[in-house]
């Protein structure tokens, strides 16, 4: 199994930075689980195509999409979608996999996407895998150096796709500074279970965690828990950059965020080329797919050393000379 995942991971493809304008107007839907302003997964997609459409224009690129759209109802949507003569379908999340490639098998002459997923899929059917141990690793550097209590949790959606990789990432990057450090990981079983997520994060908080993380859009509930710790040293690490901006964000020390608007121009520019699908789009911080950032108002919790380490991190990370088997932990 272990080599099946790192064949198809070797099959993705790397691409530049560089992309032509359209020549022709190309028609772009999402369907998402959640909502497209949820401050995580599906607000990242989201962001990353308006941003596309603002620098190309609408008359350009059109964009539509679908929220609270579960996969087995997600179907009716994607016809839909297929009879206004959308170019490009995007199922954003590992869950609409198979819906994607029922649809793709009846609509040959239309593009599907999903991710996250290492596989290669048929000649109309891209994925797209953030290689997201590499913003774990980061992640859990912080939080191993600012715990007190060497408790930290981790609050996941599924262990797989790019969460596993994430977690993994995440445990190591704690254990390559704080080996002492335990971390307590727990998941919802759901993408988008913002109240269990909470309850969660509540039980490690409980039970002496001080640093805490998740992804997925059912992060912003451990989020929220964290929060509500207001007189107490709680923090937070984020797998998303939105979460800086909003209420909660005084909690959160570091986030980082998929930048996936190189996955979308590479959507467009190999249609438009004739290439409807079958490959795979990384995302990493090499090729410009991750984007990290300080919160600098968190105050002294965020010290001058700290933010040293985990800068060395990602400096390391992106010039290979730092590799992380996020296979190995089990």
């Amino acid at each position: 199994m272990k080599r099946l995942v790192l064949m198809m991971l070797a099959l993705c493809v790397a691409f530049g930075s560089v992309y032509a304008v359209p020549k022709n107007k190309i028609k772009i839907a999402m369907i998402v689980e959640s909502t497209v302003d949820d401050k995580g997964w599906c607000q990242s997609m989201h962001d990353a195509i308006m941003a596309v459409q603002k620098k190309y224009g609408s008359s350009l690129v059109e964009y539509s999409y679908s929220e609270k759209m579960k996969p087995v109802d997600a179907g009716s949507a994607a016809r839909q979608y297929v009879a206004k003569g959308y170019d490009i379908i995007i199922g954003h999340g590992a869950q609409y996999k198979n819906l994607m490639l029922e649809m793709a098998e009846e609509f040959p002459k239309t593009t599907f996407a999903f991710g996250t997923s290492g596989e290669i899929g048929p000649k109309n059917v891209f994925t797209y895998m953030p290689e997201s141990e590499e913003t774990g690793y980061i992640n859990g550097v912080i939080a191993g150096l600012v715990t007190k209590t060497n408790i930290i949790g981790l609050v996941g959606p599924v262990d797989g796709g790019d969460a596993a990789r994430y977690n993994r990432g995440f445990v190591l990057g704690v254990r390559s500074v704080n080996p002492k450090a335990q971390v307590q990981v727990a998941y919802t079983g759901s993408f988008g279970d913002y109240v269990k997520a909470a309850e969660l994060a509540h039980t490690q908080i409980k039970a002496g965690a001080d640093v805490l993380t998740g992804s997925a859009q059912q992060a912003l509930g451990a989020l929220r828990a964290v929060a509500e710790y207001k007189d107490k040293a709680i923090w937070w690490v984020g797998q998303d950059t939105a979460q800086l901006g909003i209420p909660e964000g005084y909690k959160v020390i570091a986030a980082a965020s998929y930048a996936y608007e190189a996955v979308v121009e590479n959507l467009i520019d190999k249609r438009q080329a004739g290439v409807l699908g079958g490959e795979c789009i990384p995302l990493n911080f090499a090729n410009g797919g991750f984007v990290y950032q300080f919160n600098d108002k968190v105050g002294p919790v965020l010290t001058a050393d700290i933010r040293k380490s985990a800068e060395k991190a990602k400096a390391d990370i992106s010039s290979g000379k730092l590799s992380i088997d996020w296979q190995s932990v089990k």
